[in-house]
């Protein structure tokens, strides 16, 4: 058995979603982002790192520094579990619906918070989920 991608951070408790935000804030700060931007990457990055902990059962974070080919810099998040996977994702993209017990913020939340979003799943399998902030 292998063990998470090298640079990837276990999530497997609500401290470990904190540390997730704090790493996510080290990073946009470093990365040149304004207060505002900071803030919209460290939400979609709290509800990923939960949606990872609450729906996939634990998995793990990564944060990365990035710079596209124009030289605009950026942090991308990947958030990956071995969960149940998401049998509808047009469903769980929809805002307010809800899997759980929650607002049903996290997915759809996340894609209108980050530049980019890409999500993979397989029910059975799991999910990966990767957003991408740019400066401004």
């Amino acid at each position: 058995m292998t063990g998470p991608p090298e640079g990837a951070v276990p999530i497997a408790s609500s401290e470990d979603v904190v540390r997730m935000r704090q790493a996510v804030r080290a990073a946009a700060a470093a990365a040149g982002m304004s207060l505002v931007d900071q803030t919209k990457i460290v939400t979609a990055a709290s509800e990923l790192a939960r949606n990872t902990l609450v729906h996939g059962g634990g998995g793990t974070g990564r944060v990365e520094s990035v710079v596209n080919a124009r030289g605009r810099a950026g942090v991308r998040l990947v958030f990956s579990d071995t969960g149940p996977g998401i049998a509808d994702v047009e469903q769980a993209l929809v805002e307010g619906w809800t899997s759980g017990s929650g607002m049903g913020l996290g997915l759809p939340g996340a894609r209108r918070l980050a530049d980019e979003f890409a999500l993979e799943t397989e029910v059975g399998r799991g999910t990966t989920v990767t957003v991408t902030k740019w400066t401004r």
